[in-house]
């Protein structure tokens, strides 16, 4: 019998409905669904019919209910494997979901029957203070709330690229090129492109530009000397502190994950149902 692990979104402890329609929908296609304790203990009765997962048990597929981050998390959770990993939106944008959560039903059915491509994702790999972690979406560096400017620097293949006071830098795979990078008026960068984009969250300055960088290169990020610690988050979550003199590393990792999606979908077809057109 094959293996799903379900990973909901927080807001769905309060709505039992989706879970028991993915209870539902398992059942019928045979399938054995399990969750982590963290889902027991948020869905409660919801979750009969779910049974706990054991610690390194690899199911055949992740079926996600939520949005981005929790696809994200689940993304993580399976880096390095051979797991896909399906998503409902059950969010807001909802960009890396395979349905909408009207077609939650049918979807997952779809899934279960094996009518699924996958996409393999890759990653970013930072490291930090002697700690390394990987993320799907981007790496991010931020000053403080009341701190003053932040100064970075960034050095790619050992040259030295920008240094400029700014809030912030962002590090982004493909994938979340349409999110903290977009907003920060960095390009998108279709799934399948090999590399990844820097771009400056808010920089001082008239010059400086975000550049889209070759899978090879690795990002030394500096934080000038005599200035406040900066916040690293990956994926969103924080992840460790960036100290006054001190830098730290980024690589990119290809076919870090896997994401399953219906046939017919494609990059360009997310971008303008989620986005809208690009031009009009």
């Amino acid at each position: 019998m094959k293996t799903a692990d379900l990973i909901t979104h927080s807001h769905l402890a309060d709505d039992p409905e989706p879970v028991a329609l993915a209870v539902r929908v398992a059942a019928e296609a045979g399938w054995r669904l399990v969750a982590d304790e963290e889902e027991f203990e948020k869905h409660g009765e919801a979750a009969a019919g779910i049974e706990r997962r054991s610690g390194e048990e690899r199911p055949d597929l992740c079926v996600v209910l939520g949005g981005d981050g929790s696809i994200l998390h689940a993304l993580r959770r399976y880096a390095g494997t051979e797991v896909p990993v399906f998503g409902v939106n059950f969010g807001t944008v909802g960009f890396l979901a395979a349905v909408e959560r009207g077609e939650a039903a049918a979807g997952i059915r779809r899934a279960l029957d094996g009518e699924t491509e996958t996409v393999d994702l890759p990653g970013l790999e930072v490291g930090c203070g002697g700690e390394r972690a990987r993320g799907f979406n981007d790496i991010t560096l931020s000053r403080r709330p009341h701190d003053r400017v932040a100064e970075l620097s960034y050095r790619i293949a050992g040259e030295e690229v920008g240094h400029v006071r700014c809030d912030g830098l962002v590090a982004a795979t493909p994938v979340g090129s349409t999110g903290y990078n977009l907003a920060n008026n960095g390009p998108i960068l279709a799934w399948g492109v090999k590399g990844y984009v820097v771009s400056y969250i808010s920089p001082h300055s008239l010059t400086a530009r975000a550049l889209v960088v070759a899978p090879g290169d690795v990002l030394l990020v500096g934080n000038a000397a005599d200035r406040e610690p900066v916040e690293v988050a990956v994926d969103g979550n924080r992840f460790a502190e960036l100290r006054s003199g001190e830098s730290l590393e980024v690589r990119f990792v290809e076919d870090a994950g896997l994401l399953a999606e219906l046939p017919g979908t494609s990059f360009y077809h997310r971008i303008r149902e989620k986005f809208g057109h690009l031009a009009v």
